[in-house]
């Protein structure tokens, strides 16, 4: 275990909760690294012996059809593609201990699959990760009293360029084409997060 890891588990095994289950967050850019650090966290509290669940909040991107239809299928990704309203409903309920469902998104097919996802009623700490978890909007920012301590990974643009384009090569683009789709669409995405972040408990 690294040395973060272990200041975060520490940090996060001393959090008051605020329901029967202790809710993390962790926010941060596309491609920042969020996904790899929440994995680490849920295994490193698991290793420790407490019951976790990682809940990702990809699960409630709105389906193509809908995008679609709203005429922002190329901005999928920015906080307009989301069922903002089913996540903060789903986020409400968290810290309950009882058993729940939520939704997760297939990147193969490019769909959320409802139901697909379970937290088990003897859960004890769910970490959830997502770009837009503190974000300072409407109905957004209403999820921040929910968690008992929120992250936020910071990267350098720079540094997230050069990600964003080798994950859409990686997806099978050309890397003209990846470039074109970073820039239009996960660049921007990734600013809006730096800028409109409520402040974390802790930023990394």
């Amino acid at each position: 275990m690294s040395a973060q890891i272990s200041a975060l588990l520490e940090q996060i095994l001393q959090s008051p909760r605020r329901q029967a289950r202790r809710v993390v967050a962790i926010s941060g850019a596309p491609a920042s690294g969020k996904s790899t650090l929440a994995a680490e966290v849920v295994a490193a509290l698991r290793g420790a012996g407490v019951h976790s669940q990682l809940v990702p909040m990809d699960g409630f991107h709105l389906d193509n059809r809908i995008l679609s239809d709203r005429g922002i299928l190329d901005r999928k990704g920015s906080p307009p593609s989301f069922d903002v309203i089913g996540l903060l409903r789903l986020v409400q309920v968290l810290g309950a201990s009882q058993e729940l469902y939520y939704p997760i998104f297939d990147r193969d097919r490019d769909l959320s699959v409802a139901g697909a996802g379970h937290i088990a009623p003897e859960c004890d700490t769910i970490v959830i990760e997502g770009n837009y978890l503190l974000m300072d909007a409407p109905i957004w920012r209403d999820m921040a009293r929910y968690w008992d301590l929120s992250i936020h990974l910071s990267c350098d643009e720079a540094e997230l360029e050069a990600r964003l384009i080798q994950r859409w090569v990686d997806h099978g683009l050309a890397p003209e084409d990846a470039r074109i789709r970073t820039h239009s669409n996960d660049l921007p995405n990734a600013r809006l997060v730096e800028q409109t972040a409520l402040r974390a408990d802790v930023v990394l």
